[in-house]
């Protein structure tokens, strides 16, 4: 309908419908977030989460709904496993090109797998608006510490693992999607080049995290669900700013679900050295992997890079 307009109005106009929509929502979610503060009963509280993770996905549906209004984009999705189930639980770990691929993922696999759940930087949860939602719906917060002011305060070495295997233990009471992005940040060529990373299209993967949620939930995942996202029009970094005035003519994105080994299940990644070993291995050749894909979605697009 608003497709004719120029792309900064475009981007202006979708912003304040997106801001809009979170609002409202978020005001529909509040006494029911305001109740789990005040009700201590575990078994409300997971009734109340389940209430405003309902309301969330009215938010995506209201987002893409916004997104199409004002721009059209080409969706290549490839692998969407005709067996998923609102009723398992999956680990989903993806690569990581800009702010879009959280909407590109809650896009896909809205009404598919469960509310999408990703850690979160502690600091977070003051964002106004967001983070009371982000709470509400249980998202894990984390306070992470560089490496130099864990050699200053030793005593805190492992805080944010706790954190993790705590936010696990909450999600086996029900069904849960735990999204990671391995790279731990955004892809561009800087951040390649220092790294001196071994793939052509990624940065290095953090085995670390995922670990810890198999070692913590790994027997409650039906799968792990491998996603890659390409942008073939654009190059990065890429900006939040180019979603919002539709400047991504086309997003493709190939799944694909593996099984869990059974050896990575219930293990100690900070003490086993050989378990350690052996589960960076695997990571690497899942993102040696997401690197030919890349390659051959580059391929079908005829670009070359």
């Amino acid at each position: 309908m608003l497709r004719f307009l120029p792309a900064p109005l475009a981007g202006l106009i979708t912003a304040l419908l997106f801001m809009a929509n979170t609002v409202v929502v978020v005001s529909a979610q509040l006494p029911f977030i305001l109740l789990k503060v005040f009700i201590p009963n575990a078994w409300v509280r997971h009734h109340l989460t389940r209430v405003i993770m309902a309301l969330g996905t009215v938010w995506i549906d209201l987002n893409d709904h916004i997104k199409d209004l004002v721009r059209s984009t080409k969706w290549d999705v490839q692998g969407l496993d005709k067996d998923f189930s609102l009723g398992s639980s999956y680990l989903v770990v993806s690569n990581h090109r800009s702010w879009s691929d959280i909407f590109v993922l809650q896009h896909i696999f809205n009404h598919k797998i469960p509310f999408l759940k990703f850690f979160l930087k502690k600091e977070l949860i003051w964002v106004p608006v967001l983070g009371v939602a982000w709470w509400g719906l249980d998202f894990p917060f984390m306070k992470r510490y560089s490496r130099q002011f864990i050699a200053k305060h030793p005593e805190l070495k492992g805080k944010d693992m706790e954190t993790t295997r705590k936010f696990c233990e909450k999600y086996k009471i029900s069904p849960v999607t735990v999204l990671n992005f391995l790279e731990g940040t955004r892809y561009n060529y800087q951040k390649h080049e220092n790294q001196k990373s071994p793939f052509r299209h990624l940065l290095k993967p953090k085995a670390g995290g995922v670990a810890i949620v198999l070692s913590s939930m790994g027997e409650y995942f039906s799968k792990l669900v491998d996603v890659t996202i390409v942008y073939p029009d654009n190059e990065p970094p890429m900006s939040f700013w180019t979603f919002l005035r539709g400047d991504i003519p086309t997003i493709a994105v190939r799944v694909r679900t593996i099984d869990i080994p059974e050896e990575f299940l219930g293990k100690n990644y900070e003490d086993d050295v050989e378990f350690k070993k052996q589960f960076q291995k695997w990571i690497n050749q899942l993102w040696e992997d997401k690197d030919q894909v890349i390659e051959t979605v580059f391929a079908e697009y005829n670009i070359s890079k």
